[in-house]
């Protein structure tokens, strides 16, 4: 392989061919169906996959018997499949699946003036708008980085390329469409997944573990309509403070720590020695990326033990509440209920299904006053725990991340859930991962000002065609 030469393919391709198109693509509003239950009438999603799939498919036509389908099962959201043959004697060697998604999330509020979700921006080495890092760009990666092997005729085994439009939804479409495609995508020796984060924008970050999660609407009725607070305070007990006590029980106020063990699983020796290596590389950074107001500080001190929080152990966000007004329209009125959305992050290894019949258990039980308390759950996530690189894996991460960043290669598990990865690693346990991103510092997926961090899209790209390469080397 010349570097030289596949840096430099990868780099004009970027610059000249994927930003334009990524531009374009962070101009659909095209929001996961959990935000957007009307997508089919609003057609952003059909349009997303009409501008992604029309990009790859005049990139395949030089690639004989590579093929491009939009697959469609009734009543979901649409996937694209792409089949390239492997090639340069790889033709029989176990295939690669690669994976990324391409809906997106809602637009949040608090974006920087001149910014927005829908409106991209491309400032220095930063491009701006939603969906862009959180995963437009996997497609563009997975099969930048097959063509950048292509063009040095360099082998690489069969690969399919898989993007979803429905991940931020819990990708509950997913199942039914790898089930669909089993006899094509076969049994994958190597999965590369697209759509984590980095802890920098430095090296090469190999996503190890995803935490899963549990959520639910947790809601406490003392009335049947709203009452002067001048005439019931004192007497009606307010749903707030009962919903206060309610939380209480699973979550202790001053520490932030979770008092279910049901919550717990034991962290892997690994896993901690991996989580203070991360802390070594990262230093303040694993808080300071984090826009904290002047004078705020973070959960603890100990830096791994951050790490191992955001990872590891449970925790819980209240991402929602209703029942109330809006303060400049509040009257003085006791309120009849109040709801809070809590969603509880798990460690990888926690079953999600167990973990919220607890919460549930835990909430309902007894209430306060004889209050009407309801948990109403939603479907939950399972984590994920990475198995054991392969040796020749090991070394191709190492090998890779110095060539494309220039520095070794780090490893850290991710906060969040890739719903994704749990079922392929049930489905085939002797599958090799390769989980990685782009979501590094500020690039606040999810949040306002989301960007992408091109120069790591470009050197995403290459690890991800040097991986490719070196999987075929030792296949055959």
């Amino acid at each position: 392989m010349d570097g030289k030469r596949l840096k430099s393919f990868i780099g004009r391709s970027w610059d000249e061919e994927i930003v334009p198109t990524l531009i374009d693509y962070i101009r659909i509003p095209n929001k996961s169906p959990h935000f957007d239950p009307a997508w089919r009438e609003h057609g952003h999603m059909d349009q997303a996959v009409s501008l992604l799939a029309g990009w790859a498919q005049r990139r395949l036509g030089a690639i004989d018997g590579a093929r491009l389908e939009v697959v469609r099962l009734e009543g979901r959201t649409p996937v694209i499949l792409i089949e390239i043959p492997g090639a340069g004697g790889a033709e029989r060697a176990a295939p690669v699946l690669l994976y990324g998604h391409l809906d997106k999330q809602p637009e949040m509020t608090g974006w920087s003036e001149g910014l927005g979700p829908w409106s991209p921006q491309l400032k220095g080495d930063r491009l701006y708008g939603r969906g862009g890092a959180d995963d437009g760009y996997a497609m563009f990666g997975a099969l930048g980085a097959i063509l950048g092997l292509r063009d040095q005729h360099i082998a690489h085994a069969p690969c399919s390329i898989l993007i979803e439009a429905c991940e931020e939804s819990g990708s509950y479409d997913l199942p039914a469409y790898v089930d669909h495609l089993a006899p094509r995508l076969g049994k994958p020796a190597l999965v590369v997944c697209l759509d984590s984060g980095c802890g920098d924008y430095e090296r090469l970050w190999l996503t190890t573990s995803l935490r899963g999660i549990a959520m639910g609407n947790l809601t406490v009725r003392v009335l049947s309509e709203g009452v002067h607070s001048g005439d019931a305070s004192g007497i009606v007990p307010s749903s707030f403070r009962i919903l206060r006590t309610l939380l209480e029980r699973i979550e202790e106020a001053q520490t932030g720590r979770i008092k279910l063990d049901a919550l717990y699983c034991q962290i892997p020796e690994e896993r901690r020695a991996q989580a203070h290596e991360a802390a070594k590389a990262l230093g303040t950074s694993v808080f300071s990326k984090f826009p904290f107001l002047p004078g705020m500080t973070a959960m603890g001190e100990d830096l791994a033990e951050l790490v191992l929080n955001r990872t590891w152990r449970p925790s819980l966000s209240t991402v929602g509440l209703s029942g109330a007004p809006e303060p400049q329209n509040a009257g003085n009125v006791l309120r009849p209920f109040t709801t809070a959305k809590l969603s509880m992050r798990l460690p990888p290894t926690v079953d999600a299904a167990a973990a919220t019949a607890a919460l549930k258990a835990t909430l309902e039980r007894d209430p306060p006053y004889g209050a009407e308390v309801e948990f109403a759950e939603e479907p939950g996530q399972g984590g994920w725990n990475a198995p054991a690189l392969a040796p020749w894996l090991a070394q191709s991460i190492a090998d890779a991340s110095q060539a494309a960043f220039g520095r070794a290669a780090a490893m850290m598990g991710e906060g969040g859930s890739i719903p994704f990865m749990g079922m392929l690693g049930a489905k085939f346990p002797q599958t090799q991962f390769v989980i990685t991103g782009v979501l590094g510092p500020h690039s606040n997926a999810h949040g306002p000002n989301e960007f992408l961090h091109i120069p790591t899209g470009k050197n995403v790209t290459e690890v991800v065609a040097r991986v490719l390469a070196d999987y075929a080397a030792q296949s055959r």
